[in-house]
């Protein structure tokens, strides 16, 4: 059963573990804001130097990886549950990107970034 499970979860979303294929997408939030716009991105564990994020039309691509920092040596694992891998994520916004003013921040394992439409830049 479990193998079935298994191929039919490769069919529909790929297999994650193919090279170049992200094996998680984080957590997100949107916000509308009377400047523009706020995208809040939980990346817990996330070195700031290994996140990239470029646009593309009305998209924002977010992309990295979360490396394990405290591998240990052990016989066997009792649970695992956090992804350490490559990571992306696509926020598509109802406006064109080209011409905002984007400032980040990453504090606290949260990424912020702040897009400021152009009647709204100074």
């Amino acid at each position: 059963m479990f193998n079935e499970m298994w191929r039919l979860t490769q069919s529909h979303w790929g297999n994650p573990h193919e090279a170049g294929h992200p094996l998680w997408r984080p957590a997100a939030d949107v916000h509308r804001t009377p400047h523009g716009w706020l995208i809040k991105m939980e990346l817990a564990g996330v070195r700031p130097e290994e996140i990239q994020i470029q646009t593309r039309g009305q998209s924002i691509i977010v992309h990295g990886v979360r490396r394990d920092s405290q591998q240990i040596e052990c016989d066997q694992c009792y649970s695992l549950e956090i992804a350490y891998s490559q990571f992306e994520r696509q926020i598509t916004l109802p406006c064109l990107l080209e011409k905002t003013h984007i400032s980040i921040d990453y504090r606290d394992g949260m990424l912020l970034i702040q897009i400021h439409l152009p009647e709204h830049t100074s």
